[in-house]
């Protein structure tokens, strides 16, 4: 029986303890997806004050040390939570996690994830937890590659762990200036060099990542490639190009318990791939009936759940409002974001009460019953390294219309009229002009039901369970622990 390798995964959120993004889903669901046979997989994170009292109750406190960072010497306590069968790590300091929000400043941001980072692998021989791989999360674990090799090289305990980075979002770096770090990291004046941290005269956390990690991901093969390009690669694609022996892209997954229109609690009518024809229909009468829009289950259902921010194509779809408000359908948006955005959403649906449905804020509860009720998903993103909102609508069998980008590409297989393949719909260019003709192919063939029925099967046959993520996973933590890659 081959070892069980050991993996730590280090993250600044993770559900059902603290979350504002993707980030969240992948710490908390991606280590109950593995194979426990084979890896035994943890998660250490902060112990914010916003964590629900309930997991806070069940909290085992392991011990407290002290962790020297520059010229200060902080409190750090640890704490330990089994949940659902995976060991979490909880790093307490209420100076650096006690308010409400979990990011703040990035002056503030870079000195608290500085802690964070130096308190993980300071935690370590207090935990009974020595792993084989310390995987890491963005620019706020990203130090930890780094201080592994400079701060902690000369302690034995710590010389075989490798270190994996995986970039959510390259968009979001840890960038300030140079002496500023240095105070907040402590970390000696050599790694401030241009071949390290230093970056356009300031410092750069996410650069020290990609440079002293064993090994880097990205969450979808094609923002794998973007990334490389000046276009996609935020000033550090030179660098990417140059690491792309040690870099890879594994899609994310998403909850095939909690995404599920057979069993899902929020919404009208059961589903699965043999009744949806009818059971999605009911939804739809029901969510129109439940916003005020014209019961009418035969209109074209666009459904839209997002940020409403530039990266998210809200420019597109603005400038087509207009057209999409003179013909046949519906629209339903759910989110908030950059005030025009929300404002031309109400300006819209005040004006065109019957075909537009403006929600500005979130509810999960409606969330669900749009992926249920829609025919078609809008999600024309700028870039988008991953996206989970296709998944999901592929999964209740409501078609997505995509830019081809980053993971939306991965993901969405484009409907082929000669050959009837196709999980969606897609466009090549950031053009509000390919996004309409889009729109209305999907429309058309959206009158067709054979045709359009048989799309929706192959859509909602799809797999992108965190499950078939985590064997990806599972393969790359396997051969950087042989040395294959």
């Amino acid at each position: 029986m081959s070892k069980i390798i050991r993996v730590l995964l280090a993250s600044s959120e993770a559900v059902p303890f603290a979350k504002t993004g993707g980030l969240a889903d992948v710490a908390g669901s991606l280590p109950m997806a593995i194979d426990k046979n084979e890896f035994d997989i943890r998660v250490i994170m902060p112990k914010y004050a916003s964590i629900p009292q309930e997991y806070v109750d069940r909290m085992k406190f392991i011990k407290h040390i002290n962790v020297p960072l520059a010229w200060r010497n902080k409190y750090c306590g640890i704490f330990e939570l089994q949940h659902e069968r995976i060991f979490f790590y909880f790093i307490d300091n209420e100076f650096y996690f006690g308010g409400n929000q979990l990011y703040s400043y990035i002056h503030e941001d870079i000195e608290k994830f500085a802690f964070f980072s130096k308190a993980v692998l300071s935690a370590l021989p207090h935990i009974g937890f020595s792993p084989d791989i310390i995987h890491c999360n963005d620019w706020q674990t990203s130090l930890i590659p780094v201080m592994l090799k400079t701060l902690f090289s000369n302690n034995g305990f710590y010389s075989s762990i490798k270190t994996i980075l995986t970039i959510h979002n390259l968009k979001f770096q840890g960038i300030w200036g140079l002496k500023e770090t240095q105070d907040a990291t402590g970390l000696p004046e050599e790694c401030f060099s241009p071949d390290k941290l230093e970056f356009y005269g300031d410092a750069n956390l996410l650069k020290g990542g990609i440079i002293y990690s064993d090994h880097i991901t990205t969450v979808s093969e094609t923002y794998m490639h973007e990334i490389q390009t000046p276009e996609f690669g935020e000033r550090l694609d030179g660098l990417l190009r140059a690491r792309r022996n040690v870099l890879s892209g594994i899609i994310n997954g998403i909850s095939y318990a909690e995404y599920n229109p057979s069993t899902d609690k929020y919404i009208y009518a059961k589903y699965n791939r043999r009744d949806f024809p009818s059971r999605k229909k009911e939804n739809k009468i029901a969510l129109q009936r439940e916003l005020n829009l014209h019961p009418d289950k035969n209109i074209f259902l666009i459904g839209i759940v997002s940020r409403l921010t530039s990266q998210k194509g809200i420019d597109l779809i603005a400038s087509i409002m207009d057209r999409l408000c003179n013909i046949d359908m519906q629209l339903i948006v759910l989110g908030t974001g950059e005030q025009h955005y929300e404002d031309m959403f109400r300006f819209y649906a005040n004006n065109n009460p019957d075909k537009v449905s403006a929600n500005i804020y979130f509810s999960d509860d409606l969330a669900h019953k749009i992926y249920a009720a829609s025919d078609v998903f809008l999600m024309p993103s700028l870039f988008e390294p991953c996206g989970l909102s296709q998944l999901i609508s592929m999964r209740y069998g409501t078609l997505p219309i995509v830019r081809e980008t980053g993971g939306l590409n991965d993901t969405v297989l484009p409907y082929n009229k000669y050959t009837g393949e196709g999980t969606g719909f897609s466009f090549r260019n950031y053009h509000s002009e390919e996004l309409w003709d889009t729109i209305n192919l999907a429309k058309k063939v959206f009158t067709n039901r054979k045709d359009w029925n048989s799309i929706v099967r192959q859509a909602m046959a799809k797999n992108y369970s965190w499950e078939k993520s985590a064997q990806h996973y599972a393969k790359l933590y396997k051969n950087l622990i042989n040395k294959q890659i």
